[in-house]
């Protein structure tokens, strides 16, 4: 199993990224901002048709996802869901036991 990058490694290779962004424009991103290899492996490692909309989208999609076998679009958009939930101050509907 490779090394986990911690995820403020890869957000710090991030600053001039213009969300919702995909994984071209991570990488891009990152590579301009003279990333280590470590954090291209860990970018290359995203799905490849998500957009982005924050960076916290894009932590999920690189943290615990891979260590538990989620699938990082299913991450990316359980992102999404927790924050609208947390712009709206209301629990996001999954779909799941009490659920509408």
């Amino acid at each position: 199993m490779a090394h986990a990058v911690p995820p403020q490694d890869v957000l710090a290779h991030l600053g001039e990224v213009d969300y919702p962004a995909d994984k071209a424009a991570l990488l891009a991103a990152a590579e301009r901002h003279g990333a280590p290899d470590e954090v291209l492996r860990a970018l290359r490692t995203v799905p490849p048709g998500t957009d982005y909309a924050h960076a916290d989208e894009v932590v999920r999609a690189l943290g615990p996802a891979s260590d538990s076998g989620e699938d990082p679009t299913h991450a990316a958009e359980a992102a999404r869901a927790d924050a609208r939930a947390a712009f709206t101050g209301h629990p996001a509907d999954d779909g799941g036991p009490g659920a509408g």
